[in-house]
């Protein structure tokens, strides 16, 4: 055989072995992802997870997913003091998503009074540091007439958490933080200002330890903003009590609101057929995944008596955002084809 035929054919062999292994590890891919029709996640302990934020675990290598753990099964139900008293609810995820099971509660070394309400944490990862922004009620209270603030926490290891400082935003009532990274690096938070007519309002910084106020972001009216990047634009969902509202920009600062809103008409599941509410948000290998809570006994056509704890009990679903023309929807009954790989 001339030495140009065996070239050839050690070339075609070539070819062929890299086809096959590109083939496999596709199939593997594919093999991976877990087909989820009731994607749901409910606190054993209180049956009451709203509020969530996932985030992966680069140690345990395993998906972490915080949430409000609000109190519906307490008997400490005068007004609205279930919501109050929490603390940060943790379950994880071996299999990409697919399942979650409950692992703890957030060790929060901040207690400068005996009582205390944790909402809505926000976690990022900067240079295998984790930063939390947790919203901090001092006290367990029967009405929402009381001060809140946006605490900064870190942590290695996403159990153990510790304070860092109380944020200087616009005033001594805010809540829902959500923070993203810059393209020039620095960093952005989004809140929501309560006494500005619940506005959402943001701040900057370099280094996530030192926050510049910068006033309303969004004429809006509303609360859990969730900023991500995905299919070349930002986008803002705002939790506005009637589903979610979406927002783009190009830019983070000029938004541009979509008019219709998702997850506010019901599901077909007899258990989903309420509104959903403060979410997040993972992009990871192309897709967008919405994590968002919503409260099943909660139903327009067969509610649950305002003070029961079935009206009080929320679980969190998942369902995958889907994009077409520069508009944004949610099928909510659609099964879900789950596999979220390891952040880098």
């Amino acid at each position: 055989m001339s030495k140009k035929n065996q070239s050839t054919i050690i070339t075609i062999l070539c070819f062929l072995f890299c086809a096959a292994s590109i083939n496999q590890a596709t199939a593997q891919k594919n093999k991976q992802a877990v087909i989820i029709t009731k994607p749901i996640y409910v606190d054993p302990v209180y049956d009451g997870a709203a509020d969530p934020v996932v985030i992966w675990n680069r140690t345990e290598k395993k998906w972490f997913m915080f949430y409000t753990n609000r109190r519906a099964k307490t008997d400490d139900s005068l007004g609205v003091r279930w919501v109050h008293g929490t603390r940060i609810g943790i379950a994880e995820s071996s299999d990409g998503g697919a399942t979650w099971k409950y692992r703890d509660t957030a060790n929060i070394n901040y207690r400068p009074v005996a009582e205390y309400t944790h909402w809505a944490p926000e976690i990022v990862e900067q240079n295998g540091l984790y930063h939390m922004y947790l919203t901090y009620v001092p006290g367990i209270f029967n009405d929402w007439n009381h001060p809140r603030n946006i605490i900064h926490l870190t942590s290695t290891n996403l159990l153990n958490w510790k304070y860092e400082s109380t944020l200087p935003l616009a005033t001594d009532k805010v809540i829902d933080p959500c923070v993203l990274q810059l393209p020039n690096g620095d960093w952005r938070m989004w809140y929501n200002n309560e006494r500005a007519g619940k506005s959402i309002f943001y701040a900057d910084s370099k280094d996530l330890y030192n926050w510049i106020d910068k006033g309303k972001a969004v004429q809006a009216r509303g609360e859990g903003p969730k900023v991500f990047q995905w299919k070349g634009l930002y986008w803002m969902i705002i939790d506005v009590w009637k589903g979610l509202e979406m927002y783009s920009s190009t830019d983070l600062l000029i938004w541009k609101k979509q008019e219709p809103r998702i997850l506010e008409q019901p599901g077909k599941d007899l258990d989903d057929r309420a509104i959903g509410g403060h979410c997040d948000v993972v992009v990871n290998d192309g897709h967008a995944y919405i994590f968002y809570f919503t409260h099943p006994g909660r139903n327009k056509e067969n509610p649950a008596p305002a003070s029961s704890y079935l009206s009080r009990r929320s679980y969190i679903k998942f369902a995958e955002l889907e994009y077409s023309n520069g508009t944004i929807t949610c099928d909510r009954d659609k099964a879900v084809s789950m596999q979220l790989h390891a952040v880098k």
